[in-house]
C-alpha cells in the first residue's frame, strides 16, 4: 500500500502500538505528527523513523491528560501544515485492578481525563485541518473494554467508563461527521500482545491489529468501516 505524502497524527506514539502504527505509516511513505508525554522517546522514534525513510516523522509532547497540552500540540500540527489526512487516538493510559479502590483517586481522574477529554479534545482541535483533507480518516483505538457486557478484561473500572466514553464519541461523530465525506473507524481489541506467532489459538498481536488500521484507511471514499471487532481466541499476558 503506498501512503507516499499522507499526513498523519498518532498520539501514545514513543513505544508498543502507537509506535509500530507511526512505523507502519512512514515504511509506506506518510508524513508523521507523533506525540507522547516523553518528549525525549518521541524523538528517538521520530528519528529512527526518518532516518529509515522513505516518510519522516516530527516529535511532539502531548500529556492527553491536560487539556493545554492537547491544544498546544494540535496548534504545533497546524504549525506545519495545512492538512491532516489522518488522526489515530492511540494514546490511552491502562490501569488494571477489580475494585474502585485498587487505585488513587487521582489514577482514575488521570485515565478519564486522557481517555476520553484528551481525546475529544483532540478531535476537535484538529477537525479544522481534517476538513482541508480530501481524504480524512479519524482511527480511534478503543478496546474490547468499550464494547457492551465485555467482562474478560482484568482492567480497571476506570479503563472500562473511559472506553465506553470513546466509543460512544465515535459513534456519534462517525454519523455526524459522514455527510462530510469523513469518516471515524473504530477498533476494539481484546486484550493482546505486541508480538508473537499469527496463527489459530494465538494471542492477538499489535501487527494484526494495525493491519487493519492500514486496511480501512487504504479503502477507496465510498467505503465507511466504522467498527473492527474480534474473537477473543485465548487470554492474552498483557494489554
Amino acid at each position: 500500500m503506498n501512503l507516499d505524502g499522507l499526513r498523519v497524527a498518532i498520539t501514545g506514539a514513543a513505544r508498543d502500538t502507537g509506535r509500530l502504527l507511526a512505523e507502519a505509516f512512514a515504511e509506506r511513505g506518510a508524513q508523521i505528527f507523533l506525540s507522547a508525554r516523553d518528549l525525549a522517546a518521541a524523538k528517538h522514534v521520530a528519528d529512527a523513523i526518518s532516518q529509515r525513510g522513505p516518510g519522516r516523522a516530527d516529535a511532539f509532547h502531548c500529556d492527553l491528560a491536560v487539556p493545554d497540552s492537547v491544544r498546544a500540540f494540535a496548534a504545533a500540527v497546524a504549525e506545519r501544515t495545512k492538512h491532516l489526512d489522518v488522526l489515530i487516538n492511540n494514546g490511552a493510559p491502562y490501569i488494571e485492578g477489580d475494585d474502585l479502590g485498587d487505585v488513587s483517586d487521582d489514577k482514575i481522574e488521570s485515565v478519564m481525563s486522557a481517555g476520553v477529554t484528551g481525546a475529544m479534545l483532540l478531535t476537535k482541535n484538529l477537525l479544522p485541518l481534517l476538513r482541508a483533507s480530501s481524504r480524512p480518516d479519524i482511527v480511534n483505538m478503543i478496546s474490547a473494554c468499550g464494547e457492551v457486557r465485555h467482562h474478560r478484561s482484568g482492567a480497571h473500572p476506570a479503563f472500562y467508563a473511559a472506553k465506553h466514553a470513546h466509543a460512544g464519541l465515535a459513534e456519534i461523530l462517525s454519523h455526524r461527521l459522514r455527510p462530510e465525506g469523513i469518516r471515524v473507524i473504530s477498533l476494539f481489541p481484546p486484550d493482546f500482545v505486541q508480538d508473537g506467532p499469527r496463527q489459530v489459538n494465538s494471542e492477538l498481536t499489535a501487527r494484526s491489529v494495525i493491519d487493519c488500521v492500514l486496511f480501512a484507511v487504504g479503502q477507496p471514499r465510498d467505503c465507511f468501516i466504522c467498527e473492527f471487532h474480534f474473537e477473543q481466541v485465548r487470554q492474552a499476558s498483557t494489554p
